[in-house]
């Protein structure tokens, strides 16, 4: 199989799986019978095309104010290309054992993480630490 402008060489065939003819059509199944390197990068993706992408990150570093009980910080962080309701997650690189983060798809393209203090009776003082933020884009039934 040879295509203008695309790596179709050493491909043998596609097979292509469509479902859903009463309503929203989706991709059940794509496969591919030939080597991975001969794929055209529409299908599987390159740096420039991110094709099939679903989970984005972003590192920033957070220096939170001193935190006493059931106290809460929030911070606004950019991650690129997902909307309001995918699937947000926050991590500290940081002994974190009495503060409690929270991460939420604020606005397209920010999450807006919140830390709160749960601890009972100490306030809690960090020097700044690595905040890591991991966004999936939801699944749409």
């Amino acid at each position: 199989m040879k295509r203008k402008g695309a790596a179709f060489t050493g491909l043998s065939f596609a097979q292509i799986g469509i479902r859903g003819f009463d309503g929203t059509i989706e991709l059940e199944a794509l496969r591919l019978y030939g080597l991975p390197g001969e794929a055209p990068a529409l299908l599987c993706g390159t740096p420039a095309l991110p094709v099939g992408t679903r989970e984005f990150q972003a590192e920033v570093s957070w220096d939170l104010p001193p935190l006493a009980p059931s106290i809460t910080s929030l911070l606004e962080v950019t991650v690129a290309n997902f909307r309001v309701g995918d699937l947000a997650d926050a991590a500290l690189a940081s002994s974190t054992r009495f503060i409690e983060l929270d991460a939420i798809a604020w606005t397209n393209n920010r999450v807006r993480v919140m830390a709160q203090n749960i601890s009972p009776r100490a306030t809690i003082d960090f020097v700044a630490a690595t905040l890591s933020v991991a966004v999936t884009k939801r699944r749409i039934p």
